[in-house]
């Protein structure tokens, strides 16, 4: 073994990592919950998608700025490392690892399952325990493919992007059409909120619509395997960005113009696709939507493989020599990749006993959304720095580092104000958590 990864993707597959592993499922059971969310209001929904879209580039671009100036093994701790200081690039790195890359990583194995269910029409398709076999089923074959075979994965990576943005473009184009032609697009966006406080109702699809944008800073993750990555990366963060933005605006408008809102909060995604395309188009759509959340799946997992080596790489963590190590004949952290399979399904374990069944009581809070509270807060002090060491001129030394830390400021507050009983039960775990990163922490 050799503790070395070797360049080996391009920067065609950096923009399909960003934008496969963002545009996954999230967009496709997200927009009945977000209307649900606020009220039957889809004006308030295009809101909320506009302003996380924007979070998104703009923290986009600023991370492109510190991925021209620094690269070493993993972008986001190495820039962590680089402007705050190698503790703190440590605790990023390890809930990156411990928490960040795997809760998504599971839930997107759930959803994948959830829809195969559906496909084939299985009994309780969201909490039965058919979906969750077939959840373990896609999490061990995604962890197969990107230890064994990380060039196969990287191509996997590229065609399901292609599949997934045809049903996307689909819904938007045709769903817009009709809606027009109908007028159900423009009375659902006449329609107030039912009821609430529209700032609350704004916050809490704000939170509900952070999922579908999340996953973008782990294609910073293959920063040491990527061809010429100090010119690359920047450029696959911001173009798939702003691919990702476009399609969700086009996917939603599309949705809205399908069906009367109440309808689409009772029937979702799956009565739209029938209304527009037939049974025998929706379920064409539903295969495609399987392939989708699959790639995602599969981009979640090459971040997720890679997590306890980037800390180990570092001489820090639990046994650092062993997930160090790089296997020669695969060119991957064979151990790091072992452990990230035992942590997602810890992961996995939790989010069905707690987030599904219910059965851990208060302890029920969703990962995959709540994590951008530490995330973000994570990014902040790095920002800060980015500011105080100077160097990049006016407008990227201050005004996009500013921005960014108000873009942060907003998602923690829409998540407090949001799902503030939740929040608080997620941060306690998160604090047990960390604490374990202490422990472990022999330096």
């Amino acid at each position: 073994m050799e503790n070395q990864l070797q360049k080996k993707y391009g920067l065609f597959t950096a923009i399909t990592m960003v934008v496969g592993i963002v545009i996954g499922s999230g967009i496709f059971f997200k927009t009945e919950a977000i209307l649900e969310a606020t009220g039957g209001s889809a004006m308030i929904g295009i809101l909320s998608l506009l302003i996380i879209g924007a979070v998104m580039l703009i923290c986009s671009y600023t991370f492109s700025i510190l991925a021209t100036r620094y690269e070493k093994v993993n972008g986001v701790i190495d820039y962590a490392e680089a402007l705050v200081g190698e503790r703190y690039a440590y605790y990023v790195g390890y809930f990156m690892a411990v928490v960040y890359y795997p809760t998504l990583t599971c839930v997107l194995a759930w959803v994948s399952a959830r829809y195969t269910c559906e496909l084939f029409s299985l009994p309780d398709p969201a909490a039965g325990g058919a979906c969750f076999a077939i959840a373990g089923f896609y999490l061990t074959g995604a962890f197969a493919l990107n230890s064994l075979a990380p060039i196969a994965a990287g191509k996997l990576q590229v065609s399901t992007t292609v599949a997934k943005l045809v049903p996307l473009l689909l819904v938007g184009v045709i769903g817009v059409a009709s809606g027009l032609r109908d007028g159900t697009l423009a009375s659902n966006f006449a329609a107030p909120a039912a009821s609430g406080n529209e700032s609350q109702l704004l916050f809490s699809a704000c939170v509900s619509m952070a999922f579908s944008f999340e996953g973008w800073i782990i294609t910073t993750t293959i920063n040491s395997e990527l061809k010429n990555a100090r010119r690359n990366l920047p450029i696959a963060l911001m173009a798939g960005a702003a691919i990702v933005v476009a399609v969700y605006v086009c996917y939603y408008l599309g949705m809205t113009g399908s069906l009367p809102a109440g309808e689409l909060m009772s029937g979702g995604s799956a009565m739209a696709f029938e209304r527009l395309f037939g049974r025998a188009g929706a379920t064409a759509l539903r295969v495609l939507i399987v392939v989708s959340c699959l790639g995602t799946c599969n981009g979640l997992m090459l971040g997720c493989v890679r997590g306890i080596y980037s800390v180990a790489a570092r001489g820090r963590g639990f046994a650092p020599r062993v997930f160090a190590r790089v296997d020669k004949e695969t060119n991957m952290p064979a151990n790091s990749c072992i452990m990230a399979l035992l942590i997602c399904s810890a992961w996995l374990l939790y989010f069905y006993l707690g987030t599904l069944t219910g059965r851990l009581g208060p302890l029920r809070f969703d990962p995959s959304e709540l994590t951008i509270v530490t995330l973000y807060g994570a990014y902040i002090p790095m920002f800060i720095m980015m500011m105080r060491r100077g160097g990049l001129g006016v407008f990227k030394g201050r005004v996009m580092p500013l921005l960014s830390i108000g873009c942060c400021a907003f998602m923690l507050a829409a998540a407090f104000i949001g799902s503030f009983t939740d929040v608080c039960w997620y941060l306690a775990v998160f604090a047990v958590i960390m604490l374990t990163a202490v422990f472990f922490d022999r330096r």
